[in-house]
């Protein structure tokens, strides 16, 4: 899989062709504020490398998933939310709604959160 895809709007940001509010930024993964914020505190976290879901992931991917998550943590705490609590929720394919075919995990945190998230859906923990 190539490092990059010319049009994906992820690898433009990743690039700088495109602005975005960058919180954190390693060899691995950029974090940046999202446009269209659900949430107080919403922070996009992506791959360097383009991987357009979590279904195409292969095992060689290992670690940058591993970078992903490990991140989630450090940006809450640049961001201040990591006391507190945050969700970290990614979207896969086009029933979970996924709108940008670079994998991204959406940090959402700064408020007090229900649960089920989601309409229509009865409550059910697990």
């Amino acid at each position: 899989m190539k490092q990059q895809e010319a049009d994906c709007l992820f690898c433009r940001v990743v690039r700088g062709e495109i602005p975005a509010t960058i919180v954190y930024r390693n060899d691995h993964v950029v974090a940046f504020r999202d446009i269209t914020p659900v949430a107080q505190q919403h922070i996009l976290i992506i791959p360097v490398k383009h991987i357009a879901s979590l279904n195409d992931l292969t095992p060689e991917d290992e670690a940058i998933a591993g970078h992903i998550l490990l991140a989630a943590g450090t940006v809450a705490e640049i961001i201040g939310i990591r006391e507190s609590g945050y969700r970290l929720v990614f979207n896969t394919g086009n029933d979970a709604l996924q709108s940008v075919f670079h994998i991204h995990a959406h940090l959402i945190g700064g408020t007090r959160m229900g649960w089920p998230p989601f309409p229509g859906v009865s409550a059910v923990h697990g």
